[in-house]
This record gives structure tokens, C-alpha cells and sequence, in this order.
């Protein structure tokens, strides 16, 4: 599977959550794109030890993600409908202004466990979204 670059200025950092008693580890970064009438929001999944190299991002600065796109099919049981979720996985970024310009790798190795990040900024819907499942109805 190829990479694919996107560059934008970052919009939002969530906090790392955790996920399942492996403790899978995830931290969504959204860029904003200007495209011309209106913003594009860009939907970013950091992983596992990836979700430590967002710490040296913040909000306003200007970047370009390495990512691969991935998916996923879900159904709860049986007889429910199958759902299909399609990500931007993050593998590295690179600061392009906003900070000091060297790179940041988040390559896939499995992740040691440890607390989460503070969040540099909180998107209520997001959140609320997220607490509506619980941990066995997650699709991933």
C-alpha cells in the first residue's frame, strides 16, 4: 500500500484514547484546508506510538501528514447491518512552519501503555459521539 501526503494547518488535537484491554491507542489530529468558499476539515488517525509524536504538534501549525488509507467492515451480530468504515492513518509528519522544522515519525509498532496525553483542544461532539458506545460495540 502507497502513501499519500497532505499538508494543512492543524485545527484540532484530541487526547489519546485507549481502546480495549490490549489498551489499542488512538489520537485524532484534524487539518484544516483552505478551499476556496469554504475550510476543509482533514480527519487524521494517529496510532499506537504515533499518538506520542503528536505531542510535539499544536494547534496553528502548519504540516504535512504521510498517511495510508484503511478500512474496516463491522456488524455487531449477525443479523445487524454491516457497516464500513473508511481512515486516514497517519504514518509521519513533518512541521512546515510553527516550530522547529525537523520530522516527527508515528511508524506502526505496538505501543507500551502508559496515560494519555492532555488535550490541547476538546471537540464536544466528538466526545460525546465517542461515549456513546461502549467498549464491546467499537468497530475496530
Amino acid at each position: 500500500m502507497s502513501e499519500a501526503k497532505v499538508s494543512g494547518r492543524v485545527h484540532l488535537i484530541e487526547e489519546t484514547k485507549s481502546f480495549g484491554a490490549k489498551g489499542f491507542r488512538k489520537r485524532l489530529v484534524v487539518l484544516e484546508q483552505e478551499n476556496g468558499r469554504f475550510p476543509a476539515y482533514i480527519p487524521l488517525d494517529f496510532t499506537r506510538e504515533g499518538c506520542d509524536a503528536v505531542d510535539d504538534m499544536a494547534v496553528g501549525d502548519e504540516v504535512e501528514v504521510s498517511y495510508v488509507l484503511t478500512g474496516r467492515k463491522w456488524q455487531k451480530d449477525p443479523g445487524s447491518e454491516t457497516k464500513y468504515f473508511l481512515s486516514a492513518e497517519a504514518s509521519s509528519f513533518k512541521k512546515i512552519s510553527g516550530g522547529s522544522s525537523g520530522g516527527s515519525s508515528a511508524k506502526s509498532k505496538p505501543a507500551a501503555s502508559g496515560g494519555a496525553a492532555p488535550a490541547r483542544r476538546q471537540d464536544a461532539a466528538n466526545e460525546a459521539f465517542a461515549e456513546s458506545y461502549d467498549e464491546g460495540d467499537i468497530p475496530f
